[in-house]
C-alpha cells in the first residue's frame, strides 16, 4: 500500500457562539488542519487537527516540508515505523509542539487508511466489542452570563447528555461558587458535573477552589494550575479532596507517564490531535490501564469516540465546543448519554470539502 501523495489543508472555522475560557479568553474561531494521503490503488485515508486560532500555518508547513519526504513511497501499512521516523527526523526542534501537532494529523489519517483497507471502523479494528461510550458536554463557557450558562446546559439535557462540564477561573472564587452552585441545582443529584479551570490558579488558589467545589460533587477539576508544575499536581491533589483530570496540554506519552508515576493524576485525558495521534493516544491508554486508571478525552470528539469505545478502561467522551458538525456528513451521535461510534470503515468522518473551500487559508 504504497504512499503516492500527501495533501495537507489549512481553515478558520467561526465558531457559532464566541467561547471563552481563562487561558485563551474569548475564542470566535479555531483552525483546521487537514491531510489526505493517498495510496497507488486510489485509497484514502484522511486526518486533521486543530488550534486556538494560532500556529495553523507552520503545521502545514512542517508537513509539507518535512513530513511529506518521509511518507512518500512508504507502505502506508507500517504505522508504528513511520511513526518512529516522523519523531526521530523532528526530535531535535520537536518533542511536543508544533511538531507533534503535525505527526497527530498524519498518524490519524494513516490509521483511516488502515480501517478503510480492512474495511472496518476505527473501534472494531482497535478490538473493540462495543461503540458506545459515555460522552459529556464540554463547555466553553467562562464568561457567559449566568443565564446563558443555564440556558445552554438545559440544551445539553434536553440532547440527551448526562454529564456536564464548566469553565471556572474568573476573577473571584466566590463567582466560580455560585455559578457551580447554580448548576448543580440545575442539573440535580443524579447528573454528573466536572470542572475546569484551564491552568488559572497557583497552587494555594487551586487548592482552595477544589475544597469549595467539594460540596457540590464534582467528578473531577481539570487542570487548576500550569502543567508543568507536577509538584504542584501533587499538591493540589493531596489537599484540595479532589480528583484531578489534565492532558489536554501534554503533548507526548512521557509527559504523561511523568504524571501517572507522581499520583496525581486521576483522570488522564489525552488529545490525540497534539500528542502524537492515535499510535500514541494508545500507549497513554494502556499505561493510565497499568496504573488502574481510567482514560479519556479532550476535544476531536468525532475520533475519540473510536479510541474510548475500544479501550478496556475508556471513561467520558468529551464532546467539545469545537463543532465540525457544518462541515462533516455524519456528526456524532449521543444515545442516552452515550455517544455511539460509527461503523463506517476507518474513523467514519466525511468531510465536506466543498463547504470547507470557502474557508481555506490562502497559500
Amino acid at each position: 500500500m504504497q504512499i503516492k501523495d500527501i495533501q495537507c489543508n489549512l481553515y478558520r472555522i467561526p465558531l457559532a457562539v464566541v467561547l471563552s475560557d481563562a487561558t485563551h479568553g474569548e475564542i470566535p474561531d479555531f483552525e483546521l488542519i487537514t491531510v489526505r494521503i493517498r495510496t497507488a490503488s486510489g485509497l484514502e485515508g484522511v486526518g486533521y487537527t486543530y488550534t486556538v486560532g494560532a500556529g495553523g500555518r507552520a503545521i502545514q508547513t512542517l508537513i509539507n516540508s518535512d513530513i511529506r519526504p518521509i511518507l512518500l513511497e512508504a507502505d502506508a501499512r507500517g504505522i508504528e515505523s513511520l511513526w518512529q521516523a516522523m519523531w526521530h527526523r523532528l526530535h531535535w526542534v520537536g518533542r511536543g509542539g508544533i511538531v507533534v501537532f503535525a505527526v497527530s494529523a498524519v498518524d490519524v489519517a494513516l490509521w483511516d487508511l488502515k480501517g478503510r483497507l480492512h474495511n472496518e471502523p476505527l473501534w472494531r479494528l482497535l478490538g473493540g466489542d462495543t461503540n458506545r461510550v459515555q460522552a459529556y458536554a464540554g463547555g466553553v463557557d467562562l464568561y457567559h452570563p449566568l443565564d446563558q450558562l443555564l440556558d445552554q446546559t438545559r440544551q445539553h439535557l434536553a440532547n440527551g447528555f448526562r454529564a456536564i462540564k464548566m469553565k471556572v477561573g474568573r476573577n473571584f472564587l466566590h463567582e466560580d461558587v455560585e455559578r457551580v452552585q447554580a448548576m448543580r441545582e440545575l442539573i440535580g443529584p443524579d447528573v454528573v458535573l466536572m470542572v475546569d479551570a484551564n491552568m488559572q490558579w497557583r497552587v494555594d488558589q487551586a487548592i482552595r477552589a477544589a475544597r469549595a467545589f467539594k460540596e457540590f460533587d464534582v467528578l473531577w477539576l481539570e487542570e487548576p494550575i500550569a502543567p508543568d508544575d507536577i509538584v504542584g499536581h501533587v499538591r493540589v491533589s493531596r489537599e484540595g479532596g479532589l480528583p484531578i483530570a489534565a492532558g489536554e496540554n501534554l503533548h507526548s506519552v512521557y509527559e504523561f507517564q511523568s504524571y501517572m508515576s507522581h499520583g496525581c493524576l486521576d483522570f488522564p485525558e489525552p488529545d490525540l490531535s497534539n500528542m502524537g495521534g492515535v499510535t500514541a493516544w494508545l500507549q497513554v491508554a494502556k499505561m493510565a490501564q497499568a496504573h488502574i486508571l481510567p482514560i479519556t478525552s479532550h476535544g476531536v470528539h468525532d475520533l475519540h469516540v473510536h479510541l474510548l469505545a475500544a479501550a478496556a478502561n475508556g471513561n467520558y467522551l468529551e464532546v467539545h465546543g469545537f463543532s465540525l458538525d457544518r462541515f462533516i456528513a455524519h456528526p456524532l451521535r449521543i444515545e442516552d448519554g452515550d455517544a455511539v461510534a460509527p461503523d463506517r470503515p476507518g474513523h467514519g468522518v466525511e468531510f465536506d470539502w466543498q463547504a470547507l473551500a470557502d474557508l481555506e487559508v490562502g497559500q
